[in-house]
């Protein structure tokens, strides 16, 4: 029987992913300053961080950097000498990120690219391939997003989705609204594609995960 819920969410926070001072500020300040409040959660930032040190990510990509909340805590699992690029549309938002990178003291090993996704996307061609791959942005995007993942993941490289539960709607067949019939769809087209090894992270909202294997 299924019991994860929010004490228990709120155990592993505390017990393995209790955020320093400046994530904490990072987490709690983005809103604030005029930002969705959509950020990961402490124990789905713990998992990204822990995924990339298993990996031994050198090169990692996230589309979507909002406050940069979700990308201190993967520039900290980097392997020494890794890179974090990750992309933004608004530019308002990555100079928010920026200060917030600056102050987690991750700026050295992260670079933020602010454009058009698909324009960025076609000139980080020549990076690839990468270790590891976090997408949160835009989710009618995310079919596309993945189709570039998997060309430019190297073999044994991890791809991460986030929202895979959309609020828990997914799993209600009787939400029929277009967001939550998208996501299934989508969450069915990683299930399904042969050359990933595939399950969700059901902490937070969900995280779809992805290993290359072919």
């Amino acid at each position: 029987m299924t019991i994860y819920n929010e004490q228990l969410s709120q155990y592993i926070i505390d017990l393995f992913a209790q955020e320093d001072q400046t994530l904490k500020r990072v987490r709690l300040d983005s809103p604030k300053l005029g930002l969705p409040d959509i950020s990961v959660t402490p124990e789905e930032g713990r998992f990204l961080q822990f995924l990339v040190l298993v990996i031994r990510a050198h090169k990692a990509l996230e589309i979507g950097t909002l406050g940069g909340y979700s990308g201190i805590w993967i520039a900290r699992g980097l392997a020494p000498g890794g890179r974090l690029i990750t992309l933004e549309k608004e530019p308002q938002h990555a100079h928010i990120a920026q200060t917030h990178f600056d102050a987690a003291g991750v700026s050295d090993r992260v670079e933020i690219q602010v454009g058009e996704t698909y324009i960025l996307l076609e000139q980080l061609l020549a990076e690839a391939p990468f270790d590891f791959i976090f997408i949160d942005a835009d989710k009618e995007s995310n079919p596309a997003y993945l189709d570039w993942a998997i060309e430019q993941t190297r073999i044994g490289g991890v791809i991460a989705v986030h929202n895979a539960f959309r609020g828990g709607k997914v799993a209600d067949l009787r939400q029929v609204d277009d967001q939550s019939q998208k996501m299934r769809k989508f969450n069915s087209q990683v299930a399904s594609d042969p050359r990933l090894v595939s399950t969700i992270f059901p902490a937070g909202d969900g995280t779809v995960l992805a290993v290359k294997i072919a």
